[in-house]
């Protein structure tokens, strides 16, 4: 177990503090020339979390447990900071105090609930209080489905409105991603009773398909993007940062099928044993 904490600690530090640094990098390029202190505050947040993802590389699967709890304190708290920031901008714009920056609410917003979910994971995991495996099936697909739908949404308004074959589908995804998202928020609402092996089961099949649609989309719009082969104004890191995502989504999707049916061997562990 000591090994276990370990491990998982140090997969969702480097996968999220990634994130998180790419965040701040985003955030920097859509505020406006004037915003000199958002920009050195973004800037600021870049440099916390590229270090800590550097130093998450140091460690190894046999790292001392104790040092590594300390690790996830100290990376909770730049977390928390974080989260603070983005929804510090969210309100400035939401209160028309950024006339002209390009950041669109829904993705401030959308960075922030990643900074909140990546700060209860690190809660999770020192407490040694992860969730069952039936509440994580259902609380996780509810979280990724909505980023899912929210990368589609702006794939498509950041994509040049002459593209009008990808742009269509990208409102397609979007709108499957919506629909996958109240069926979850149905089958949330219908707890405990809900929660059946065939059901569950089920519910990850339907949402591997989709997620591995959009996926494939994405990386062939990273690719396009890369080669100049379409007009957009994406940049190509951002595209690659939500192909991750849905890589790591598909990745949790297959640990669920791997726990709840044995189907498949678990890559990830990401619910109470």
């Amino acid at each position: 177990m000591k090994n276990g904490f370990v491990i998982r600690s140090l997969n969702e530090i480097q996968f999220w503090s990634r994130i998180m640094k790419e965040h701040s990098f985003f955030l920097g390029l859509g505020f406006r020339r004037e915003d000199t202190q958002l920009i050195d505050e973004a800037n600021h947040f870049y440099k916390i979390f590229e270090g800590i993802e550097q130093k998450s590389y140091s460690f190894g699967e046999n790292a001392d447990p104790a040092t590594i709890l300390q690790f996830n304190k100290e990376v909770h708290t730049a977390v928390t900071y974080i989260w603070l920031f983005k929804r510090k901008v969210l309100g400035l714009i939401l209160t028309c105090k950024l006339p002209g920056a390009t950041n669109f609410p829904l993705l401030v917003d959308h960075t922030s609930r990643e900074a909140k979910y990546f700060r209860k994971r690190l809660e999770e995991l020192n407490e040694g209080k992860l969730e069952p495996l039936q509440d994580a099936i259902i609380d996780e697909n509810v979280f990724f489905l909505k980023i899912m739908a929210d990368h589609a949404k702006f794939i498509g308004h950041l994509l040049d409105p002459s593209e009008r074959k990808l742009v269509e589908q990208a409102r397609d995804f979007s709108q499957d991603f919506d629909q996958l998202l109240f069926q979850a928020k149905d089958l949330d609402s219908m707890r405990p009773q809900s929660q059946t092996v065939p059901l569950l089961d089920q519910f990850l099949d339907q949402n591997r398909v989709s997620v591995k649609s959009l996926r494939d989309f994405k990386k062939t719009a990273s690719e396009l993007i890369n080669e100049c082969k379409i007009k957009s104004i994406i940049h190509p890191l951002l595209a690659d940062h939500v192909f991750r995502e849905a890589e790591r989504f598909l990745e949790i999707i297959d640990a669920f099928e791997g726990a709840l049916t044995g189907k498949r061997p678990p890559k990830l562990d990401i619910h109470e044993a």
